[in-house]
């Protein structure tokens, strides 16, 4: 599986290096530098408080929990997801662990972690179909309507199969014991209750679960402010319904290529498609595109090192790993 994920990514940058040349590298350049270093900063700072509101979607669903912890879970979660090269699924156990050793209990954190990508899912799924919903008002007969359409609905199934799973799902494990022996199912008993008795409390605060959904659905449409800046400061500008179009079929896009890691060169060839369809210049949306890129590693590399040193110091100080709970 990491073989066929260093190939799909060397694939992406090759896809991006040939986009690149055949636009026009100055022209992609010439691009990134009108949006400025004052432009760039701005939509980190963007970036940067949008992670934290997502933390707090997370701390959502851990009543009792200090606010922070999830906040810089979310914060170690997307760095990992952006920044380390071969694996959306590390940067979900970073954060699991990085809130785990922040003092929430081992099951609690994982617990937590499943349902909260879980709920952002759905709420993906909801910023898409609002993003087609505007696309078919600006563009009745736009041909991607349908299979957008038809993706939208299997994503429907996919998270509601995925809700089942995670709420049955320790029941089918009890039901194996009688095949596989006892033995087995004692030696992960432990934890797979503490697990389950977790996401089903959480599952049961239903008003908890709903605002965490808000929350995130509130965020994807408030990140469109990022793109649309930018275009803003680069001085291709479009109506913010256009590029919420843009970035909602766009992380669309992004979750149909999951075995690509960071969708290198999906996202790209997305943008220049996508872009092309509303006035945007190839060499523009490459710039786009490329600006998020170097946003992640801006925000993402120095959360990683910060992650790390916390890290290094509790190994020192012989601080024992939290057990499940």
């Amino acid at each position: 599986m990491k073989l066929v994920s260093l190939l799909a990514a060397m694939a992406g940058l090759a896809l991006i290096g040939i986009l690149v040349g055949y636009f026009g590298a100055d022209a992609v350049i010439r691009s990134l530098l009108a949006v400025g270093w004052a432009g760039f900063v701005t939509i980190c700072l963007i970036h940067l408080a949008l992670m934290a509101v997502m933390g707090i979607a997370w701390w959502a669903l851990l009543p009792g929990t200090s606010i922070w912890p999830p906040i810089w879970g979310r914060l170690v979660r997307d760095s990992g997801s952006e920044v380390l090269p071969l694996s959306q699924v590390g940067g979900y156990l970073l954060g699991a662990r990085a809130i785990a050793f922040a003092g929430v209990p081992g099951a609690a954190a994982a617990a937590s972690t499943i349902v909260d990508v879980s709920v952002e899912f759905v709420s993906q799924i909801a910023f898409t179909g609002l993003a087609l919903g505007w696309l078919i008002w600006l563009r009745p007969g736009a041909p991607v309507a349908i299979p957008v359409g038809i993706g939208l609905a299997a994503a429907g199934i996919l998270a509601v199969g995925l809700v089942v799973a995670q709420r049955r799902g320790f029941a089918l494990i009890d039901r194996l014991a009688g095949t596989l022996g006892r033995d087995w199912l004692e030696s992960t008993a432990a934890s797979a209750a503490a697990l389950h008795a977790a996401i089903t409390a959480i599952y049961g605060r239903r008003i908890r679960l709903f605002a965490s959904f808000v929350i995130h659905l509130v965020c994807w449409v408030a990140a469109t402010t990022e793109a649309w800046l930018a275009l803003r400061f680069a001085g291709a500008p479009l109506d913010f319904g256009v590029v919420l179009v843009i970035e909602g079929l766009l992380y669309a896009a992004r979750s149909v290529a999951f075995a690509v890691p960071n969708a290198v060169g999906v996202q790209e060839g997305a943008y220049i498609l996508l872009g092309g369809s509303f006035g945007l210049t190839p060499d523009m949306a490459l710039a786009l595109s490329l600006l998020k890129r170097a946003r992640d590693l801006a925000l993402g590399l120095p959360v990683l090192a910060t992650c790390q040193i916390l890290e290094g110091r509790r190994l020192w100080r012989r601080v024992p790993v939290l057990e499940w709970r």
